[in-house]
Order: C-alpha cells, then structure tokens, then sequence
C-alpha cells in the first residue's frame, strides 16, 4: 500500500495542473476568431506581430494584425473563411477554406504589414469537404531553403489525409506544386492542426479523438511515408486542438469549454512534462514563442484562441 501512494503522489505531482493566466487580451470581434501565428521581428522583436484568422465567409472573413500589446493594427478583409495561419520567415501562408485554396502573403515591419503574393488552389480533384483546407504549416528544408505548405482538410480519407506543397515564387508569382499525400488518420473526428519542426525535421499533426501523428517532414527523406512517432493518446478530456513547438517543448490544446488546458511534452523525446491550466474557452489554435521579445516576455509567449468572447490572449511563457 505504501508504494502504491508513493507511485500515485509522484504521478498526481507531475501531472499537476499549473495555472496560467493571460497578460494580454486582443479586443474582442464580431467575427468568429480562429487560429494565430506569431511573426519574430528580426530587427525589433519587441514591434514583433501577431496575425489571426477571423473564421468568417467574405466580405467578413479576414486577417487581423496585432502589436505585442494586443491592439489591432490592420485587417485583410474579404477571405472566403480563413481557417489556419502559418509563418515562416517573412511569408505568411492562411487557408482558405471556401474558395478550397491557400493564400501567401509578405511579412512588413511597416503597413501595409501583409501583402498578397498570391493564391493557388489545393486539394484538386477533391469533392465536398474533402477539398476544403483548414489546417497548415510550413516547414523550410534545411539543405536547399526548399519552402513547403503542409495542408490539412475538413475530412479526409485513413490515409494520405494531407497533402504537401512545394512553393517557388518567382517576383511576385507563385506557384505551389503538389510534392506528396501523406498521413494516417484514425476516422472519427478530423485532422486540423498541422505544425513542423524544422530543426529535427518533423511534422506532427493532432487527429482529434486519437493522438498526435510525427512525420519526416521532407517528401524526399527515406521512409518519408512512414509514420515516425504518435504520442498524446491518452490524459484528454476533449479534442486535441493546435499545436505549437518551440523551445524545448510542444505544446497541444485540450479543448475544454471551462478552460483550455496545454499538455506540455518534451521535444526531443515527446514525453509529458506538465499540463497548464488558461482561462481560454474552447481554445482552437496557438502558437508560441521562447524567443524573449520583450521586458514583458522575457522567455517568449504563448498566443491561444478565446471562443468566449472572440479573441485571443497572450501568455507570457513560463521558464
């Protein structure tokens, strides 16, 4: 009996909720706020930008830019339902999910803060919401600075659920080539949040009702078919939801209605470290940071999407 309370106080110890609570929180919107993605100013982290979908058909549907201090600096109006946001360096990628296409953006320091490149089509051939993108991460192929878009779908097939894209712009011409089809899905729920990790060369994404999925992200890698890793099956009371790696760690949503919850891995080895307890309802997406960006943010942030009152809020990161 004594070793028994010994194993179940450690574990109730590790697994111990750690509460966490919003610096900042963005006004609220009429439209229905979705999914963040944190851009790193590289020359002034602290004038860094959060940009966030407004899951809405156009007119409505849009891409709200915002400062650290969570105030709104500009709006891309008129996308057909922006689902998804990813950033890699200074392109901005969003998922278009009515007109079934992505579109590509320039980061700026200074307005206009996001220009169209342009758009391309994804998931051709595709019938009913198995042609309509949600999720999408890009990941950028260490050895060539080859830029890809990883895009998920509203449903999809047990396998090949996602399909890769490689981008080439040429001046202000984009072109998005379909390099691969990939992905195990479990077949209830659905498969939104996708997130790579370029330093280890990984892709995981989150099929909601099972666990999170670990690919080589490269669609040239041996055995890039192959699943590597699936981790997170169990400890969710609800959806697993957004993902966000950074640092040391990799963090995944349980989407709870009363706050959101964070399980919180290790990412050499996607063992579970902690679980954070926000004040967030039915948190979709995040993202998140430990770059220090600023005297506020001293070990980066994390940004996650608030259904109750349509916005998002800003964690300072913990240590």
């Amino acid at each position: 009996m004594r070793i028994l309370l010994i194993i179940l106080t450690v574990f109730l110890s590790t697994f111990s909720l750690k509460e966490i609570r919003p610096a900042i929180e963005t006004a609220s919107d009429t439209g229905d706020t979705d999914d963040p993605a944190i851009w790193v100013n590289p020359r002034d982290r602290a004038q860094s930008l959060i940009i966030g979908t407004i899951k809405e058909p156009a007119p409505n549907g849009a891409l709200a830019v915002y400062s650290l201090a969570g105030t709104l600096l500009e709006r891309v109006d008129n996308i057909d339902r922006p689902n998804n946001v990813d950033i890699q360096g200074d392109i901005c990628v969003v998922t278009e999910r009515l007109k079934r296409q992505i579109r590509v953006y320039r980061i700026s320091a200074v307005k206009p803060h996001l220009k169209l490149v342009g758009t391309a089509p994804v998931f051709h051939g595709e019938e009913g919401e198995r042609g309509a993108p949600m999720g999408i991460a890009l990941y950028e192929r260490p050895k060539d600075r080859a830029l890809f878009a990883i895009v998920s779908r509203k449903t999809g097939p047990e396998n090949g659920y996602l399909w890769q894209y490689r981008l080439r712009f040429n001046g202000n011409t984009l072109e998005a080539a379909n390099v691969r089809k990939f992905g195990a899905f479990s077949g209830t729920g659905e498969i939104e949040a996708v997130a790579a990790d370029d330093s280890a060369g990984l892709v995981y994404y989150s099929d909601e009702d099972c666990c999170i999925h670990v690919y080589k992200a490269d669609p040239d890698a041996a055995d890039a078919g192959r699943e590597v890793a699936r981790f997170a099956e169990s400890g969710f009371r609800s959806n697993r939801e957004g993902i966000a790696i950074t640092g040391n760690r990799v963090i995944v949503t349980d989407q709870l209605p009363d706050g959101s919850e964070y399980h919180i891995y290790n990412r050499a080895d996607r063992r579970e470290l902690e679980v954070w307890k926000g004040t967030a309802a039915s948190t979709d997406g995040i993202d998140a940071t430990a770059v220090r960006l600023s005297p506020e943010f001293p070990n980066g942030l994390l940004v996650v999407m608030n259904s109750a009152r349509h916005n998002f809020q800003i964690y300072s990161l913990p240590r």
